[in-house]
């Protein structure tokens, strides 16, 4: 964690101090802003490794701010809600976040998450070797090195929590994977009787990647225990 950019938005002041004190605590570099505003700015003058957004804000809040954030960067944001209708709404749109947190937190468990995000990140994008680039099914490519995914050829854009997520079911083709499975491995973290926030990913996959995402292609329920991508005869890594 150390010598990361952490960018933490929220409009009030005292959870920004809070937590710029615990995180600078592990040697992070802080930014701070007080609204999804701002937070575009800082974006455009400074690298940031991840982010930290709060939903309810003035002028342009969290999820806005999420999804407009999506359709250029890829790293990490975690969200913070004071509302349980909130984090529905965080799970229910599609809004691009990796993880997220209720008010009031421990900030210990802030930094605990962005260790565990900021962990699975780099490994997202560390380097394999050639022959690991790529995996193909069916129609379907993953590149493992440049984190595309293509369907039919034509590229689809997943969040870094979806890729690996996607990666994660492709690699065990042909094998069911519980929800604590894919969460421990994709969140690199304990489960937490996350089966909805899985299944919400996963759906969110499926809007991307299947042309019919109520008749998929790749990614299979199999209700009661979990989910697996089909092992076609035609299914390689290159």
């Amino acid at each position: 964690m150390n010598n990361s950019s952490i960018l933490i938005v929220d409009d009030e002041e005292d959870i920004r101090k809070l937590l710029a004190i615990y995180l600078k605590s592990e040697g992070v570099h802080v930014l701070t802003a007080a609204n999804g505003l701002e937070a575009l700015a800082v974006l455009e003058r400074s690298k940031v490794d991840l982010i930290i957004l709060d939903i309810m804000m003035p002028r342009m809040d969290g999820i806005q701010a999420c999804m407009k954030i999506r359709q250029e960067n890829n790293m990490p944001i975690i969200m913070l809600s004071a509302k349980n209708e909130d984090i529905d709404k965080i799970l229910g749109l599609n809004v691009g976040a990796d993880d997220y947190i209720a008010k009031p937190f421990n900030p210990l468990e802030v930094v605990a998450r962005v260790k565990s995000q900021l962990r699975r990140f780099k490994d997202l994008n560390d380097f394999r070797p050639t022959s690991e680039n790529e995996i193909k099914i069916n129609g379907l490519t993953i590149n493992t090195a440049t984190h595309e995914v293509k369907v039919d050829g034509m590229e689809v854009k997943l969040t870094p929590l979806e890729f690996s997520i996607l990666e994660i079911l492709t690699r065990n083709r042909g094998i069911v994977l519980s929800s604590e499975k894919i969460y421990t491995e994709a969140w690199n973290e304990p489960f937490r009787n996350s089966d909805n926030t899985v299944a919400v990913h996963i759906r969110n996959i499926r809007e991307k990647i299947e042309v019919n995402p109520k008749e998929p292609k790749y990614i299979k329920v199999i209700w009661g225990v979990g989910y697996k991508v089909e092992k076609y005869n035609n299914s390689v890594n290159t």
